[in-house]
Formats: structure tokens, C-alpha cells, sequence
């Protein structure tokens, strides 16, 4: 049984923070390392952790969001893994106060996974381990495998996170459909305004997570709606 299908089997088809959690606990069983967070990043900001391996691994994540620096807000800001093999290497100089803490809990190594949400950067999986050195191959692989597994539990919460009085916790989702370059998704998500009575950030939200949820494209989904084919319960 291959890393992926042992990812795959532990989510056990379950969704949201429990799919969340179940993925990080994976992650530290089949990818030798020993913690794992998943955390939501909107805007160069962490917005909370949406998962974890446990409370080291917690306490790992929300650190960078107290602090404003770490592998995490890294690897979404620049839409490419970011794996640090020492962070005690004198020439390692990111994140000066964030590296000291986490050396003082003895964590040598940090490698963060950006996650992926209908073509957009919305978090991230993150990788501790206490020795220094590289992943090997198959793991890397594996941690790749295991950040594409994290779209969909991201996805969900990021449904429910929206659904909290935040302001403005997407920026400029408008801009964002004109840059999926599909006329039918802002159209679509215009009647499901009309139709939800919500605003555009949640009506976009949950025409992705349906055709995630189906197996179709945003675009597929979309023409279902214009065709009224298709009608969203509130």
C-alpha cells in the first residue's frame, strides 16, 4: 500500500475538522515527522488551525500567527513549498523569533505544503520533525499528496468560517471569478444571491464546495444553475 492510499484510507470519507485532524495524525504516522497542523491563510493572515496532529502541533501553527512569520504564511504568500531541513543551521536566517521558539521546543526541521482551494492559495499543511535533514522522495511526495487531500476539509471550513460575522474574510471575490475567467460562475453567483440571500464570498463558496462535493467542474455546476437544472438549498 502506497503513502498516498494510506493518506487516502485514514481520512476514512469523513469531512471538515474531523477529515482535518484525521489528515495531520496521517501525515505524522506515514511521513516521519511528529507534528502536522493544517491551518486556514485568507489574505497573508492566518485565520486559525483548521486541523492537527495534536496540541504540540497546535501550538506550532497559532505561533506564526501570533508572531506574523513562519513556514506557513511562506509557502501560501509564495505558492511553492517551503522546506526549512535545520532550522539551527547559522546560515537559516527566516523568521528570527519564530526559529527561536521553536528550537527552544526542540524542533529542528519545518516543511509547510500550500493547499489549494478552487485555483486559489487558502492554507496551509505544515511538518514538524525534532532531527534535522531532508525528506526523502517518497515522503515529499507523499507531503504533496497530503496537501492536495487537505482542498477539501479546507474547503468546508472555510463554508463554515464564513458563515461567522468576520469582515471580509476573502479578498475581493469578484476579482477572483474574473480571474477564473468564467463568465458562468459569476452569473451563476450572482442568482445564488438573489437566491441564498447571502452575499457574494458565500455564494462563491458554496457553488465550489457543491461541485467538489459531486465530482464536477465550478464551470459545470454553474451552467446547471443558469439552466435551472440545479438549485442550491439555503
Amino acid at each position: 500500500m502506497t503513502i498516498s492510499s494510506k493518506l487516502i484510507s485514514a481520512m476514512g470519507g469523513e469531512r471538515g475538522a474531523v477529515a482535518a485532524d484525521r489528515l495531520c495524525r496521517a501525515c505524522v504516522e506515514y511521513l516521519t515527522v511528529d507534528a502536522a497542523a493544517l491551518s486556514l491563510i485568507l489574505d497573508g493572515t492566518t485565520n486559525g488551525t483548521l486541523g492537527s496532529s495534536g496540541t504540540d502541533a497546535r501550538y506550532y501553527d497559532e505561533l506564526q500567527s501570533t508572531l506574523g512569520e513562519g513556514p506557513c504564511l511562506d509557502t501560501v504568500a509564495r505558492r511553492a513549498p517551503v522546506l526549512v531541513h535545520d532550522l539551527a543551521d547559522p546560515q537559516e536566517s527566516r523568521w528570527p523569533t519564530y526559529r527561536a521558539a521553536m528550537l527552544e521546543h526542540r524542533v529542528r526541521a519545518v516543511y509547510a505544503m500550500p493547499v489549494v482551494v478552487g485555483g486559489q492559495y487558502a492554507g496551509a499543511l505544515g511538518l514538524f520533525r525534532s532531527r534535522p535533514g531532508a525528506l526523502t522522495e517518497d515522503t515529499l511526495a507523499g507531503a504533496y499528496v497530503a496537501a492536495d487531500l487537505a482542498e477539501l476539509p479546507v474547503l468546508d471550513l472555510i463554508g463554515d468560517f464564513l458563515q461567522e460575522p468576520v469582515p471580509d474574510p476573502v479578498d475581493d471575490v469578484w476579482g477572483e471569478m474574473a480571474t477564473l475567467g468564467r463568465t458562468e460562475v459569476s452569473q451563476a453567483t450572482g442568482m445564488l444571491i438573489a437566491q441564498l440571500n447571502v452575499d457574494a464570498t458565500v455564494a462563491l463558496v458554496r457553488l465550489r464546495a457543491h461541485a467538489h462535493a459531486t465530482g464536477q467542474t465550478a464551470s459545470k455546476v454553474a451552467r446547471d444553475i443558469l439552466d435551472r437544472r440545479l438549485r442550491l438549498d439555503p
